[in-house]
């Protein structure tokens, strides 16, 4: 008989974005980072991402600690799919099959005299921005600081997001503003 803590539970949650859903997990399944798979071709690091594209319904993946972001094909209904995607992860993940193989990260990291600010900048957004933003299924990442302007990547339920821009532009970009003094705009990373 298996233990209680190797019960696997999977459930679904509504993101701000109507084209996206959540898929929580009761467990870490890629603790401490995340990948997004934004369409089929990008997927040759992930084998769970290589997996869902195999469905006709599956349009995005993002995956990120204990859950896993879908990005559905425009049309399809979220309940005639939400039992499919729940009874395939649940059995890929308690079969241990492989989640994303790693990859080296190629961002830019030296940033001379404005080293201070970027950190500033992440401080904010580990603290403030990314828990609520993970909460609703997307991430967000710093990319760039350059001339006073910051890049994020939207991922997750935030890449396409009808809402997405006004809270980059009212939230994350009032907040930065307002407490690193440097920091003259934010915009989003285009892929």
């Amino acid at each position: 008989m298996s233990d209680v803590k190797d019960y696997l539970e999977v459930y679904s949650e509504s993101t701000p974005n109507p084209e996206t859903m959540k898929f929580v997990f009761n467990r870490m399944i890629f603790p401490n980072d995340s990948a997004d798979f934004p369409s089929r071709d990008k997927t040759a690091s992930s084998p769970l991402a290589k997996n869902l594209f195999e469905f006709s319904f599956v349009n995005g993946v993002f995956i990120m600690n204990n859950f896993v972001t879908i990005t559905r094909v425009e049309g399809t209904e979220w309940n005639d799919i939400v039992p499919i995607v729940k009874e395939f992860l649940k059995s890929y993940i308690e079969a241990k099959e492989p989640i994303v193989f790693k990859v080296e990260n190629t961002n830019r990291t030296d940033y001379g005299d404005d080293n201070i600010v970027v950190a500033k900048i992440n401080e904010i957004l580990d603290t403030y921005v990314k828990p609520a933003v993970e909460n609703d299924g997307g991430q967000i990442a710093f990319r760039d600081f350059e001339n006073g302007i910051v890049t994020v990547e939207l991922r997750g339920s935030c890449s396409g997001c009808p809402s997405s821009t006004i809270t980059l532009k009212r939230g994350i970009e009032a907040m930065l503003t307002r407490m690193v003094p440097e920091v003259k705009e934010v915009i989003a990373h285009q892929l």
